[in-house]
């Protein structure tokens, strides 16, 4: 008889690196641990890490790693590697690197392990072509896994985002360490800004998350950045940390830019980044995702930076919807689609009606700060694709249901196998609980199929259901959508106007 097995997961160098640096490079790195403690998992090493360990520069990292070797789970024998690791080897593997990347995640293939941590953007780009992208983690989103799965676990509620004064905030939290060991002067920078506006999540005194975000017209002196600027109007992100914490603040603060980004009407975004640890490196990737690239340099009294720009001009791309965000184009097919109120505000916080209280919307969930939702469906209309608009109707009856949200397909996923995938594509994103999932997938014999999409817009002005009856847009109360249904361009140019949805949003 078969015993119980403990779940093994595989870490990559890189997080052994960070776990055992005599110099804190990943301030989040322990509370990963402290989660793998916590869940019984066997923390486990491939012997490539011992190989590539023993060649680190840093003396103090080899050593510590030595004595505390004890702590993990070496794995003394090396899997074969399975047919289709080794095409993608002969495809991909340069060199000697990509082929120890290979090595790991062949682990994986062969159920040596369970999961695999890595802070490696490649490898996860592997594990996508080789279907195993769900056993893949980065550090954070395997807290947010593992945060969703035991929510009993965690023994706090996480007030969401709000504004706050510089002068209100205290400068001696080690957050802002980081800040200092990069930035000459960073204290008296600070100071200065007391009367500025920046954006905090905290967990109770403790902060989360920091951003501060800065309107640039285009007579700013650019002379330290290299390729030289031309003359726009700008934002400027000025400050952006996150402490990992599985609830997607990053995200949430990538809305507030984009939304600051319309609001002030600037032809670009930038960041300047010194990219000299893992958290610097996953905001970096994180930027990248969103449709950031690389520029150049900035040069300063405290090093060189590298510098990201986002273009912000009115364009959208249909295939890649991130890149161009939160723009959409008024020529892409249109669907109607309900939410029913339970769920409504949660998944979309910033579409919150006059007749709900913020105060019940504080607590961070992963699924309310994402940018990117999914949507989950049983209806016969099934032809969406990606850059397609989802307008979400709120359920609620003649004078209660209101349309109040657009959003974006990024793509959709109809052929699934079975439910413990659909809960795993379904969990990270959804508002769901897994219990939830798994009636939903279980309900009928027609199963369930998963839209993911952007969160884009909130109507200014919500139109009700005796309204869009009015209008023309819905024949009747018996004609409200009940799954995704396709409307005109004509009803959907009806709705922007009476919305007071704002024209600079559209790409015509």
């Amino acid at each position: 008889m078969l015993g119980d097995l403990k779940m093994k997961v595989l870490l990559d160098t890189n997080i052994i690196i960070h776990r055992e640096a005599n110099k804190v490079v990943n301030d989040e790195i322990g509370l990963l641990f402290s989660w793998l403690d916590k869940l019984h998992y066997e923390k486990c090493v491939h012997s490539l890490t011992l190989e590539e360990i023993e060649k680190h520069k840093d003396q103090t990292v080899v050593g510590t790693f030595k004595i505390k070797l004890d702590n993990y789970v070496l794995l003394k024998t090396e899997a074969p590697l399975a047919p289709s690791v080794s095409d993608l080897s002969q495809q991909m593997d340069i060199s000697p690197n990509d082929i120890n990347d290979t090595r790991l995640i062949n682990e994986i293939i062969n159920n040596r392990v369970d999961l695999l941590i890595t802070e490696d953007k490649r490898l996860h780009e592997k594990a996508i072509l080789l279907g195993v992208d769900s056993r893949v983690f980065t550090i954070e989103s395997f807290l947010e896994k593992v945060i969703s799965e035991n929510p009993d676990f965690v023994d706090y509620k996480t007030l969401s985002v709000k504004k706050e004064y510089f002068g209100n905030i205290n400068l001696t939290d080690n957050f802002f360490d980081s800040f200092r060991n990069n930035y000459d002067g960073f204290d008296r920078w600070f100071n200065r800004k007391s009367n500025e506006i920046s954006y905090v999540c905290r967990d109770a005194n403790k902060l989360l998350g920091f951003l501060y975000i800065k309107r640039e017209n285009e007579n700013e002196n650019y002379s330290d950045i290299q390729p030289s600027f031309l003359r726009k109007k700008r934002l400027k992100i000025g400050t952006f940390k996150v402490t990992l914490n599985g609830f997607r603040v990053r995200e949430r603060f990538l809305k507030i830019i984009f939304d600051n980004a319309l609001k002030q009407n600037v032809e670009e975004i930038y960041v300047t980044i010194f990219n000299n640890n893992s958290e610097k490196e996953r905001l970096i990737n994180l930027l990248l995702d969103w449709g950031f690239k690389y520029w150049g340099t900035k040069t300063s009294s405290s090093g060189e930076e590298q510098v990201y720009v986002r273009d912000f001009s009115k364009i959208f791309n249909s295939l890649k919807p991130k890149s161009t965000f939160p723009y959409f184009s008024s020529n892409s097919d249109v669907y109607f689609t309900p939410i029913y109120p339970e769920y409504h505000t949660s998944l979309f916080p910033d579409s919150i009606l006059n007749t709900e209280s913020p105060e019940d919307f504080v607590e961070n969930e992963p699924f309310r700060n994402a940018l990117s939702k999914i949507y989950v469906s049983k209806s016969f209309e099934r032809d969406l694709k990606s850059g397609d608009i989802i307008i979400f109707y709120r359920t609620g009856g003649y004078f209660k249901s209101v349309i109040t949200t657009i959003g974006i397909v990024e793509s959709v996923i109809k052929n699934i196998k079975d439910e413990k995938e659909f809960v795993t594509l379904c969990r990270k994103r959804s508002v769901f609980s897994n219990e939830e999932l798994i009636k939903r997938w279980n309900y009928s014999t027609n199963r369930p199929f998963i839209v993911n999409f952007l969160y884009s817009y909130s109507f200014p002005h919500k139109i009700n259901m005796k309204e869009l009856i009015d209008l023309g847009i819905i024949k009747d109360i018996k004609s409200a959508p009940r799954g995704f249904e396709k409307i005109s361009k004509e009803a959907f140019e009806k709705i922007l106007k009476e919305t007071h949805t704002n024209p600079n949003i559209i790409v015509s």
